[in-house]
């Protein structure tokens, strides 16, 4: 995982915990928190992180996860706008993930290792993103998907019952607009 991810997180438990809860963290793993942002580190190391937050929090990691999703458009957005700039609506925005951002991730990043998204649009307007990723981590992408639709201030609802954490070779995960 790069480490602009673990810069994030560490944001998003300072920004609500406080320095000392992060410092605490890094202390119960034996851990240094010095992240680049460009570099790559261990996915079991945020793993570990995700885990102890949720021990310490008493947050239940599935809600840690996709809290942290939002939190993490939020940042990246920000810090790279010309991607939500670059889409008039949130249904381009999602449609544009695995075709241009992650077109340009592989630019800025060596080697990340991406999820793969494929999609189709349902009679019903919908939007079915299907999410490939060895690192399973389907609920951080719909958190991502919930902080895209606050920015684009679009109500959505998800369903995800294709899951790979259920045994499924994918996640389907579908986007419903709300007007």
């Amino acid at each position: 995982m790069k480490g602009v991810v673990f810069n994030i997180l560490e944001e998003m438990v300072i920004d609500q915990c406080g320095l000392e809860q992060w410092n605490n963290i890094l202390d119960k793993l034996s851990l240094d928190g010095v992240y680049t942002s460009g570099q790559t580190y261990p996915d079991d190391e945020l793993f570990a992180l995700v885990a102890e937050i949720s021990e310490q929090t008493g947050i239940e990691i599935g809600t840690l996860v996709g809290a942290f999703g939002e939190f993490l458009f939020d940042s990246l957005a920000r810090r790279y706008p010309v991607f939500v700039e670059q889409q008039p609506d949130l249904c381009s925005f999602l449609e544009s993930v695995d075709s241009v951002i992650h077109l340009e991730v592989k630019k800025l990043f060596e080697n990340p290792s991406l999820p793969r998204f494929e999609y189709e649009k349902l009679e019903n307007g919908a939007l079915l993103m299907r999410y490939s990723s060895p690192r399973k981590l389907c609920i951080l992408a719909e958190g991502l998907i919930r902080g895209a639709a606050t920015k684009y201030e679009t109500p959505i609802s998800i369903t995800h019952d294709v899951c790979c954490h259920k045994g499924d070779p994918h996640c389907d995960i579908i986007v419903e607009f709300h007007k």
